[in-house]
């Protein structure tokens, strides 16, 4: 099997069933309506083409089962699948063109709407005791935790994740700019998570991002003898027409709450973290030492 000549290994549904990121959320009413729009687009232009199903799935080196799935709407088109149906089709680049329609939708929902809150939000509180806020995290950073993952991740869907990441950092890039505040554990600063190489290239760039104007780091020394972020952590974001809203695990279950008394308990957390936290400029100093030391 072949096309222009190349031999093309049969790719069908198995060789996608483990990789999560492929299938559509049925609760995912755009990410449905993307998906099902360009799997009829498909259709169309193969029936166009005089092409059946069978003939189309050999000449693009997939499962005829597979084709009926994408063109129906049940699942994610790969971007190499768009590519080889834009030259099997000879679609002059159209096919192809829908990488950047379905791209977004392979992302969670949840990834997709924090993103699109975090694009309107004037101000952000953030404080992760887990781990550098994804916000703060290097590409290179966030492939170390990513590839650390047990089961784990396939090497696509990490280079998704990353994606997905790096897209969320326009927040730094937005003119009016929004108030960024970050707390920031200290072990999660020392803890040589995926190498020293990439620990100090975070560490730097740490330093970096708090030299920003609207942006606020401060550091959780572990030698502190309270802490008022023991119940996990906390993402507030408040909007120009004065809305909020908030996050934890420790409030509704980590879903997201806009109920006055909620947000004034998720508030008052994170005011008191910050008072017990070192200040930025203490902190920037605090991690110009680690870095030092790594």
């Amino acid at each position: 099997m072949s096309v222009n000549g190349e031999a093309v290994r049969v790719r069908t549904e198995a060789d996608q069933a483990d990789e999560p990121g492929w299938e559509v959320d049925p609760d995912d009413d755009w990410a449905l309506a993307v998906v099902a729009t360009v799997g009829r687009q498909l259709r169309l232009r193969r029936e166009a083409a005089g092409m059946r199903v069978g003939e189309f799935a050999a000449a693009v080196g997939y499962g005829e089962d597979l084709v009926y799935k994408i063109e129906t709407g049940k699942r994610i088109p790969r971007p190499e699948y768009l590519d080889t149906a834009d030259e099997v089709l000879g679609a002059g680049g159209l096919v192809a063109a829908m990488k950047e329609d379905v791209k977004k939708v392979r992302y969670p929902k949840k990834v997709r709407d924090l993103a699109q809150m975090e694009a309107r939000a004037v101000e952000l509180q953030l404080y992760d005791p887990l781990n550098i806020h994804g916000l703060l995290q290097t590409p290179d950073y966030a492939r170390g935790l990513l590839l650390m993952r047990r089961p784990a991740y396939s090497a696509e869907e990490v280079e998704r994740f990353i994606s997905a990441r790096v897209a969320r950092k326009a927040v730094f890039e937005r003119d009016p700019a929004p108030e960024l505040s970050f707390v920031l554990e200290e072990w999660t600063l020392r803890r040589p998570l995926g190498g020293r190489t990439r620990l100090r290239q975070q560490l730097e760039h740490l330093l970096e991002v708090g030299q920003l104007r609207n942006v606020e780091l401060q550091v959780m020394p572990m030698d502190r003898e309270e802490h008022a972020g023991l119940a996990g952590g906390i993402e507030v974001l408040k909007f120009e027409d004065g809305s909020t809203v908030g996050r934890s695990p420790a409030v509704a279950n980590g879903r997201p709450v806009s109920e006055p008394r909620q947000l004034r308990i998720l508030e008052l957390r994170y005011g008191i973290i910050r008072a017990q936290a070192l200040t930025p400029r203490e902190s920037a100093s605090f991690i110009e030492q680690l870095l030092g030391e790594t």
